[in-house]
C-alpha cells in the first residue's frame, strides 16, 4: 500500500467514524421530534399513529433511499456521501456540484482526489444552501411579491429540469449510443405516464440497467 492509498484509508476511516455518529444522532433527533413535540405541549401521542404515519412515508422513501444509496454513493465517495444524506437535497443540489467539480478538477471516482474534492463540494455546496435559506428567510416578506409573479412562476417550476439537462447533455453527447434508448424510452414513459416525473429515484434502476446492458452489447461489438 503506497503512501496515497494509505493516506485515503485513513482518511475514510475517520470520516466513518464520524459519519456514523452524526447519522444516529440525526435519525435520532428526526424520530424522536414527534415524542418532543408532544412533551412539550402536553399532548399526548398516539403510538399508532405514528406507527401508521411512519410506515405510509417509510414505503415510498426507503426504497427510494437504498437505490439513491447505491446510485451516488460511487459518485459523492465517503465524505460526500455521509455529508449529503445528512444535509440533504442530494439530487438537485449535492450531486450536480460534485460532477461540476469533479469535471473542473479532472478527477476520477474512487481516487484519493476525488474523496477529497468530493468533500470539499458537498460541505460548500452545504455551507451555501444554509446561507440561502437564511437570506431568504430574512427577504421573504419584501421579495414576496416578486416571488409570487406570474411571470416567473414558471421559471421556478422548472429550475430542476433545466439543473439537470445543462449537466445532463455534456454525458448523453459523450455516449450518444449508450444514452439514446433509455433517454428516449423514459421521456416516452413521463409524457405518457405523467406520475412516473415524480418517480425519478426508482425509474434510476431501469433506465441505469438498461445503460449498463447496451453499453456492454456495444462493447462486446467493439463498437464503442
Amino acid at each position: 500500500m503506497n503512501e496515497k492509498e494509505l493516506f485515503l484509508k485513513d482518511f475514510n476511516d475517520s470520516l466513518h467514524k464520524l459519519g456514523r455518529l452524526t447519522s444516529m444522532a440525526v435519525i435520532v433527533l428526526l424520530i424522536g421530534f414527534p415524542f418532543f413535540a408532544s412533551i412539550m405541549s402536553g399532548e399526548s401521542i398516539s403510538l399508532q399513529g405514528f406507527l401508521a404515519g411512519f410506515a405510509k412515508v417509510g414505503i415510498i422513501y426507503i426504497p427510494v433511499a437504498i437505490v439513491e444509496f447505491l446510485v451516488y454513493t460511487p459518485m459523492l465517495g465517503v465524505g460526500g456521501s455521509y455529508l449529503s444524506f445528512i444535509t440533504g437535497n442530494v439530487t438537485n443540489m449535492k450531486i450536480p456540484c460534485v460532477m461540476n467539480a469533479k469535471d473542473i478538477a479532472g478527477t476520477e471516482p474512487g481516487t484519493p482526489e476525488h474523496e477529497i474534492i468530493s468533500t470539499i463540494s458537498v460541505a460548500t455546496s452545504a455551507i451555501v444552501t444554509t446561507l440561502v435559506i437564511v437570506l431568504g428567510v430574512i427577504l421573504l416578506v419584501p421579495l414576496q411579491p416578486i416571488l409570487q409573479s406570474e411571470m416567473l412562476l414558471p421559471a421556478f417550476n422548472n429550475v430542476v429540469p433545466a439543473l439537470f439537462g445543462a449537466l445532463g447533455i455534456k454525458y448523453f453527447l459523450k455516449s450518444p449510443k449508450i444514452a439514446v434508448i433509455p433517454l428516449l424510452l423514459m421521456s416516452l414513459l413521463c409524457i405518457f405516464v405523467p406520475s412516473m416525473i415524480s418517480q425519478t429515484s426508482i425509474l434510476i434502476i431501469p433506465s441505469g440497467g438498461l445503460a449498463l446492458l447496451i453499453g456492454f452489447v456495444l462493447f462486446k461489438k467493439n463498437m464503442i
